[in-house]
């Protein structure tokens, strides 16, 4: 009974041969102009494997070329514009050290230095206070 059995390999290699593979190549689809595409539009065809990449392309710029897809997402924590509001105001603008160094001028530069260093002399006459911190 064991010789009567073919090798696996073999008997694979043979049903192989007699069994021909039919390979049928799928046509691609008949795509409409993209000019006259809408948002409604069916676009699954373009995305086939066979249709060219720059068709592609173009189809997908016209779909999200749709206002509906320039809407932001309100759940997004980044899709805001947070360029709008106040800008700093001058005073707030004499505080941050970053100001000083880039923004001013050596007269204003000497000038918010002056009014720190009186700040501090008036501060040093006064007792901390409990549960405060320095500033």
């Amino acid at each position: 009974m064991a010789d009567e059995k073919e090798a696996f390999l073999s008997r694979w290699s043979r049903l192989k041969r007699e069994v021909p593979i039919e390979k049928t190549e799928e046509p691609a689809p008949a795509l409409p102009p993209v000019e006259s595409l809408t948002p409604e539009s069916e676009f699954s065809g373009f995305m086939h494997p066979k249709v060219k990449e720059e068709l592609r392309r173009l189809a997908l710029k016209k779909l999200f070329s749709d206002p509906h897809f320039n809407l932001p997402d309100p759940f997004e924590a980044y899709s805001g514009d947070w360029t709008g509001g106040e800008p700093i105001s001058p005073e707030l603008l004499a505080t941050l050290n970053q100001a000083r160094s880039v923004l001013f001028t050596e007269e204003e530069k000497k000038a918010a230095d002056e009014r720190e260093a009186a700040q501090k002399a008036e501060g040093e006459g006064k007792q901390d206070e409990p549960g405060r911190q320095d500033t």
